[in-house]
C-alpha cells in the first residue's frame, strides 16, 4: 500500500481565534499573553506580530519593544481547547487515521482512501481531499489551515511549513529529495541548534549539502548519522503514534531543610530545566506547557502551569517560564519542602520559517 500522509497545522491558532471572534483585530499585530505592564509572557502571536520578531515564551515587555503597536489579548485556553475539539471533529469526518500532535496540529493517514497505481498517483488523489478539508474548516469555524502532503511524516511536516498561511503543498516521491535540497538543514527532524552548529562547522548548511556529504556522519552526530542521511533524502518510516507516546517530562527535588532562599531555588529550577531540555532533545520533542510544583512544610502541594503556542526546547525558555510561574503566583510565600518543574503537551518542534536559498 502506498502511504499518503497529511500534516495539518492551524495558522497562528490562538491569535487567529481572537481575530475571528473580534473583527477589529483582523489584520492587526495581535499578541496573546499578559499585558506588557504586568509581569508576563507571550503565549502566541499573529503573523502580523511575528514580522517584528515576536514569538512564544518571550517576555511581554520585550514583545512590546519589538512591536510597539502590538495589541495584547489575554489567552483563553478553555476556549482554544474547545475550538480544537470542534476542528478535530471535522478532521475525523475524513475517515483518516489521526495522530493529534497538539491543540492545533495533527497527522492524518489517508493511505486507505487514496490508493492508485503508484505512489505519486495516490498523492494526486489526496489533493482534492485536502482542499475539501481546508474548506470545511474555513466554512464551519472561520479559520484557515495549512496542509502538507507526502508519503511520510517528515516530508509532510516540512511541506506544511513551506507555504503558510492557508497553504497546500503536495510533495511527490519522485521530487522529494530535490524539494529538500535548498532548505536549511535545521528543517530536518532531530536537527536542533547543537546538531546544526556541528554540521555548519563542516560546511553542511543545506539539506543538499547533507545529501552530498561524502564522509561518515557518525563521526559528527554519532548513532543519529545514518538516520539523518535518510531524512536528508526524505526517507522516513515512522508510523503514526496512536496513544502510547510519552505525555510529559518532569523532575522534582525535596530539600533536606525547608528553604525560601532564592539562589537555592533558582539553581534547583535551572538544573531541572537543563535535565528536561536534554530529555526533550533525546526524544526530539518540544513542549507546549510548563508546570511548576511546590510543597510546603505542612505538605500542602500546589501546581501552576502556562501554555504557549509554539513548542519549547531550550533550557533558558523552560527555566524562564518556571521562574515566571513562581513569581506570578507568589508560590515562594514561605519556605518550600519540595520544588518541581515539568513540561507537557509534547510534540515535534516547529521548523524554522522556510526560505528557498
Amino acid at each position: 500500500m502506498f502511504r499518503v500522509i497529511f500534516h495539518l497545522d492551524m495558522d497562528a491558532f490562538y491569535a487567529s481565534v481572537e481575530q475571528r471572534d473580534n473583527p477589529a483585530l483582523r489584520g492587526q499585530p495581535v499578541i496573546v499573553g499578559a499585558p506588557p505592564t504586568q509581569r508576563g509572557v507571550v503565549c502566541a502571536a499573529s503573523y502580523e506580530a511575528r514580522k517584528f520578531g515576536v514569538r512564544s515564551a518571550m517576555p511581554s515587555a520585550t514583545a512590546q519593544r519589538l512591536c510597539p503597536k502590538g495589541i495584547f489579548v489575554r489567552p483563553r485556553m478553555d476556549h482554544y481547547r474547545e475550538e480544537s475539539r470542534r476542528i478535530m471533529a471535522i478532521v475525523a469526518l475524513t475517515g483518516a487515521v489521526v495522530e493529534q500532535m497538539s491543540i492545533d496540529e495533527a497527522y492524518l493517514d489517508l493511505s486507505a482512501l487514496c490508493q492508485a497505481e503508484d505512489a505519486d498517483a495516490s498523492l494526486l488523489r489526496a489533493v482534492p481531499l485536502a482542499r475539501e478539508l481546508k474548506e470545511r474548516i474555513r466554512s464551519a469555524r472561520g479559520l484557515t489551515a495549512t496542509i502538507g502532503i507526502a508519503a511520510n511524516k517528515l516530508v509532510a511536516k516540512i511541506a506544511s511549513d513551506y507555504e503558510k498561511p492557508d497553504g497546500l503543498t503536495p510533495i511527490s516521491e519522485e521530487g522529494k529529495a530535490q524539494f529538500l535540497r535548498p532548505l536549511p538543514v535545521r528543517v530536518l527532524y532531530g536537527v536542533g541548534k547543537a546538531t546544526e552548529q556541528i554540521l555548519h562547522k563542516v560546511g553542511v548548511e543545506t539539506v543538499g549539502d547533507l545529501q552530498d556529504y561524502p564522509g561518515d556522519l557518525r563521526a559528527l552526530v554519532g548513532s543519529f548519522g545514518p538516520k539523518l542521511k535518510q531524512f536528508a533524502f526524505g526517507q522516513d518510516d515512522r508510523p503514526l503514534e496512536l496513544g502510547d507516546e510519552i505525555k510529559s517530562i518532569s523532575g522534582e527535588e525535596t530539600f533536606l531543610k525547608d528553604t525560601d532562599d532564592r539562589k537555592v531555588l533558582r539553581a534547583c529550577l535551572l538544573q531541572q530545566a537543563e535535565d528536561i531540555a536534554a530529555r526533550l532533545k533525546h526524544r526530539r520533542l518540544g513542549a507546549h506547557t510548563v508546570q511548576v510544583k511546590v510543597r510546603y512544610g505542612n505538605f500542602t502541594t500546589l501546581t501552576r502551569q502556562i501554555t504557549v503556542e509554539e513548542p519549547l526546547t531550550d533550557t533558558k525558555d523552560i527555566y524562564r517560564l518556571g521562574c515566571f510561574l513562581l513569581g506570578r503566583e507568589k508560590l515562594v510565600s514561605r519556605p518550600l519542602r519540595l520544588l518541581g518543574l515539568g513540561v507537557a503537551s509534547l510534540r515535534e518542534p516547529n521548523q524554522r520559517q522556510l526560505v528557498l536559498l
